[in-house]
């Protein structure tokens, strides 16, 4: 199982329930979700959500491992909630010769205006 880490600027809470993580955020302030990736086993973790509620900023990778023969480390995604409302946000791990996922995370992204929170 992969390490999920988020981080926010405001101090809204992380919940799980039963079909993932709910998080509170705010209308056009920043949230970064990181999940472990071992690119030298082929895994490429690919973002599904909806480009009218949610919105990609950023997507990085932070290489961790300090041997040449692996890379592995943290993928880091930074995302905006565009418009109020709830939100889905489903991550699946790839390889890149299956058909499947491998893993998935999914997410429920409640946002609120800043005048709402």
């Amino acid at each position: 199982m992969g390490h999920v880490a988020i981080s926010k600027s405001d101090s809204n809470p992380v919940s799980d329930s039963r079909d993932g993580r709910s998080l509170a955020v705010t209308v056009d302030h920043p949230f970064v979700i990181h999940l472990w990736e071992d690119r030298t086993r082929g895994e490429l973790w690919i973002p599904s959500y909806d480009p009218q509620g949610l919105a990609l900023f950023s997507d990085e990778f932070l290489r961790i491992a300090s041997n040449n023969a692996v890379e592995n480390g943290q993928r880091i995604f930074e995302f905006k909630a565009v418009t109020a409302g709830v939100h889905r946000l489903v991550f699946e791990k790839r390889m890149g010769w299956k058909f499947t996922a491998e893993d998935r995370r999914t997410f429920q992204i409640e946002a609120t205006h800043p005048s709402e929170s």
